[in-house]
């Protein structure tokens, strides 16, 4: 039914208004009974619904109410599957819908900057295009089932040190390239109806009552047409707050309600702008109100769906043989992970499971299986005991599977790691056992990379990161080789800690941390530096083989504003079906800007059964050539020459194609005394007229003919070198000019400029 919120704000009091801006409690928006505006509740996400039930006294349970709990967004990305995860998505919203939940809060697309991070067992990836990706298909599936979505956490919450008051200083081209741009695609693609801003400032204001991207950046240029709503707690200023663009105040304070009815008495906020506010909660509260189902919720079928999820998602890191397992043999499970995994991380995101499987009960009956703890507690220190137990088991079987990884309590929401490292127990128990036990594989329970000084010693080692209440089945299936392992990495696993672009400012003094490192975040770094990695962003194996062929481009040349279509073959030339994800690079070499060596702008993941042979298509526009140039506040991919990458991984490229691009865009460019020589010799609007004062300089520079030492002590490269270096205004001292004939040819050079933009 068409609902006029205009007509409904118009008859509210200022007090209604200002109360529908904030929480009634920590899960529910405000209501109206006398205008049938509906109670409706929001809850935890991204990857399982955490509601938390009210008692009959109006307080909150502490537990949350069971649900399925999906991979989290560390393990999902590396599925490179939109599909899954809008399958995914989908499951989510009708358990919304089943337990009377109108917005889920996620999923969040914070860039991975460093491995640290405490949460980035709830993010994408390193790379801004990847979780864009993920971001949209996820937000699609639940919002069809008229639940709304909340894309967090606005903008570069990329740390949980200080995360309520640290100002990030961050350049604006680093800003939109990297930090914004996965929240910016899935705004216009997915279009979420929610966004919730993050708790952090951005060069020196909170992200909470931020104009410029609350607004001008969200709204007035991605199409936002959603309501903002705070991150718990993140309001600073709540008037401010509003003007800005920050609708909805979570938790409900019940003190700030009077401050923006006073603040519209006053005439110091525009009854207006609260207006607008209540009309975008109320498209909110209806868009589920009004689209309310009963659902009748398939638990089985849903926890069926995590695993297979989860069976898309792991990754294998290396395999020398050792994997698939036989079914049928002398296997050890050694290490707690194989009875008691760890499934999910800490936090608002911590799911009550309403089941979880192991590996050790999932694999009763494909092997003779024999169990060994390996270590206890959280592993940091060795039980010699049971160390020596471990290396028994291992020596007897025909192989040895070690469940490793990082504790609950070295990763959550709300701190960030010290250090890289695993327990140093588990790391020495992986080196012991591989002694005794060639056929070793390692399977890794992590929601972010950790350091592997041991990644040599076995056989395989299998990164299931954090999989879900249905991991247990999911590695057991891909360990005995009844699913095939086809997950690539959503981020770089650097050698050390000290490798990765921010250490050196990462968190920063609490008061501000400044990303110094730039654009050059994740694989752009580890490329431009051409620094070895243990493994590199994109990376994953298979049980088979596949063969790339016969790239084709729809076009060599391209024009802005143009698509090119970029298609090829892929072969399954294994004996086993499988899974492969093509990857998309464009490299830039017209020389424009300083850029990553590559970056991801396009991926499909193809299935194949022996033998078969498909072709897959892909599509870039003009974005995908394109950097954030400063100067124009806005997107420009300069003329030239673009490499087009197709691969397995960003470090295993097997197909190449070149593509001529044509910008339309002019950059501005104006000239100043301190304008060099070599710049305007490299425009043609403005070549010939300072050829002649530049053939004069280097005369002069060479000094006087006949005299030979000059000539051997500046030669014809040093003097090119020299002059193109040097500002116009050097010509004073090397070409005989006056103060003002350099005036006079900055003024001719303008007027050139000029002309050839008319």
């Amino acid at each position: 039914m068409e609902r006029d919120f205009k007509a409904m704000v118009q008859v509210m009091t200022l007090e209604e208004k200002a109360g529908m801006c904030s929480g009634a409690d920590s899960w529910h928006l405000k209501w109206v009974d006398r205008l049938g505006i509906p109670r409706v509740m929001v809850s935890d996400g991204p990857h399982g619904l955490r509601k938390q039930e009210e008692r009959e006294d109006g307080v909150m349970n502490r537990d949350s109410v069971p649900a399925v709990c999906f991979p989290p967004a560390c393990a999902t990305a590396c599925s490179f599957d939109r599909d899954l995860l809008t399958r995914m998505g989908e499951a989510l919203g009708e358990e919304c819908q089943a337990e009377d939940v109108a917005v889920i809060l996620g999923p969040a697309v914070n860039i991975k900057r460093s491995p640290l991070c405490g949460r980035n067992f709830e993010y994408f990836s390193e790379d801004p295009y990847l979780a864009s990706q993920m971001a949209a298909a996820h937000i699609r599936g639940v919002q069809s089932r008229h639940v709304g979505t909340s894309l967090k956490h606005f903008a570069a919450n990329n740390q949980e040190y200080r995360r309520m008051s640290v100002d990030e200083i961050i350049d604006e081209r680093t800003l939109r390239e990297i930090y914004l741009a996965a929240f910016e695609t899935a705004v216009k693609e997915a279009k979420p109806e929610t966004l919730m801003c993050s708790y952090n400032k951005v060069n020196g204001e909170f992200l909470s009552e931020n104009h410029w991207l609350l607004t001008e950046v969200l709204r007035e240029e991605w199409g936002f047409a959603g309501a903002v709503m705070s991150d718990w707690g993140a309001v600073n200023d709540r008037v401010k707050g509003l003007a800005a663009g920050l609708d909805l105040e979570m938790p409900g304070s019940g003190v700030m309600d009077g401050e923006i009815v006073e603040a519209v008495k006053s005439g110091r906020l525009p009854e207006a702008v609260l207006d607008k506010a209540v009309e975008r909660l109320l498209r909110v509260i209806f868009d589920f109100a009004d689209h309310r189902q009963q659902v009748q919720l398939d638990w089985e079928a849903h926890h069926q769906l995590a695993r297979e999820i989860e069976e898309e998602s792991m990754v294998l890191l290396k395999n020398e043989g050792v994997l698939p397992l036989k079914e049928g043999s002398k296997v050890a499970f050694i290490g707690g992970f194989a009875k008691n995994p760890r499934f999910q991380g800490g936090g608002s995101s911590h799911i009550h499971a309403f089941r979880v499987s192991d590996a050790w009960t999932a694999a009763q009956g494909m092997a003779e299986l024999f169990y060994s703890e390996g270590y206890e507690g959280d592993g940091e220190q060795t039980n010699e005991v049971l160390l020596r137990q471990a290396l028994e088991t291992a020596a007897a079987a025909d192989a040895a599977v070690i469940f490793a990884g990082l504790p609950d309590s070295w990763e959550s929401e709300g701190y960030d790691r010290s250090h890289m490292r695993m327990p140093e127990g588990q790391n020495r128990l992986i080196q012991e056992v591989c002694r005794v036990q060639p056929n070793t594989v390692v399977v890794l329970h992590n929601g972010a990379p950790v350091e592997m000084p041991w990644a040599d010693a076995p056989g395989a080692i299998l990164e299931v990161y954090l999989g879900g209440q249905a991991v247990g089945e999911a590695t057991v299936n891909a360990l005995f080789g009844r699913v095939n392992p086809s997950g690539k990495l959503a981020e770089t696993i650097p050698y050390r800690l000290e490798d990765n672009p921010s250490y050196l400012n990462f968190p920063g003094d609490g008061k501000r941390v400044e990303y110094r490192e730039g654009v050059f975040v994740g694989y752009r770094y580890y490329e431009a530096k051409k620094m070895p990695v243990r493994y590199p962003f994109g990376h994953g194996l298979s049980y088979t083989e596949f063969a790339y062929r016969d790239l084709a481009l729809s076009r060599v040349e391209m024009e802005e504003g143009g698509r090119l279509t970029v298609s090829l073959k892929v072969k399954n030339v294994g004996s086993r079906a499988g899974k492969e994800v093509v990857q998309l690079y464009v490299a830039d070499h017209t020389g424009a800007a300083a850029r990553p060596p590559k970056e991801l702008k396009n991926f499909v993941k193809v299935e194949l059964q022996p033998g078969e042979e498909k072709t897959v298509s892909m599509e870039l526009d003009t974005r995908s050539f394109a950097w954030y140039q400063a100067e124009i506040h806005d997107w420009y991919a300069a003329s030239g020459e673009y490499e087009i990458l197709v691969g397995a991984s960003s470090q295993d490229i097997r197909l190449r194609g070149i593509l001529s691009y044509r910008s339309h865009t002019r950059l501005p460019f104006r000239v100043y005394a301190n304008t060099t020589l070599g710049e305007l010799l490299a425009r043609p609007e403005t070549r010939k007229l300072v050829e002649e004062a530049a053939g004069r300089m280097q005369e002069h520079v060479g000094g006087a003919e006949g005299e030979d030492s000059g000539s051997e002590a500046i030669n014809p490269g040093m003097q090119l070198g020299m002059m193109e270096n040097c500002p116009l205004r050097a010509l004073r001292s090397f070409a005989g000019l006056t103060t003002q004939d350099v005036n006079q040819l900055v003024e001719r050079l303008n007027q050139a400029l000029e002309q050839a933009e008319r």
